[in-house]
C-alpha cells in the first residue's frame, strides 16, 4: 500500500470536501458537512476493517465527495425523484473521486475498484462493497441517527432502521448494536428489528 499516494488523495478529498457550504458543529468548531462525513468514514472503517484494501479506504473517504452540487431538491420530491437522484449521485461521486485519484497517479485497475464500489455494485456478494455499505450504515448509526429521529415519526424511524439493517451483514448488526444510543434510539431500534 502506497502511504504516501493515499494521505494525498485523503488530503485531496477532504480539500474538495472543505468547499461544502453546509455545516456542521463538532466539538465546538464549525466544519464543513462532507469534510467530516469523510472523515468519519474513514475512522469507522478502520474499526471495522483494519486490513481494508487501499482502494476500500479511498471509497470511503470519498463516499460524499461534493454531494452539494446535486441538491436533493434538484429532482422530484417523491420516492421516484429520490432514487434518480441516489444514482445520479453514485455515478457523480465516482467521476469526482476518479478525477483526483487520476491526478495523484493511482492506476487504472485501483480506480475502476473505486469507482466500482462508491457505486455499490453487487451489494451481499462483493466483500468490499459489502464491507462499504456496513461502514456507511455504522456512520449513520453513530453520528446522524440521534438527530435524524427527532425530525421524522417514529414509523418513519422503524421503516428506514429495518431497511438499513437488511443492507447490513452480520458483522455490521454485531458493530451497530455496541454503538451507545439514547433510550428512544435504542426503543426504536428493538421495535425495528422485533
Amino acid at each position: 500500500m502506497s502511504i504516501d499516494k493515499l494521505t494525498r488523495a485523503y488530503a485531496d478529498i477532504d480539500k474538495a470536501n472543505a468547499k461544502d457550504p453546509n455545516k456542521e458543529e463538532v466539538n465546538n468548531e464549525i466544519v464543513a458537512k462532507e469534510l467530516i462525513y469523510g472523515q468519519r468514514m474513514t475512522t469507522t472503517l478502520e474499526q471495522f476493517d483494519p486490513n481494508a484494501s487501499e482502494a476500500l479506504k479511498l471509497a470511503a473517504r470519498s463516499q460524499h465527495i461534493c454531494r452539494w452540487e446535486i441538491p436533493r431538491n434538484s429532482y422530484p420530491m417523491d420516492r421516484i425523484g429520490y432514487l434518480k437522484w441516489r444514482e445520479e449521485l453514485k455515478k457523480f461521486h465516482a467521476s469526482k473521486a476518479s478525477e483526483i485519484l487520476t491526478q495523484i497517479g493511482y492506476d487504472t485497475e485501483t480506480i475502476d475498484r473505486v469507482s466500482f464500489l462508491i457505486q455499490k455494485k453487487k451489494l451481499k456478494k462483493d466483500t468490499d462493497t459489502q464491507t462499504l455499505e456496513d461502514v456507511i450504515c455504522l456512520v449513520f448509526l453513530d453520528f446522524y441517527y440521534e438527530d435524524f429521529l427527532l425530525k421524522h415519526t417514529d414509523d418513519k424511524i422503524i421503516t428506514i432502521l429495518q431497511k438499513t439493517w437488511h443492507k447490513m451483514s452480520e458483522k455490521g448488526h454485531e458493530s451497530a448494536l455496541k454503538i451507545t444510543y439514547s433510550e428512544k434510539a435504542l426503543d426504536l431500534i428493538k421495535q425495528a428489528l422485533a
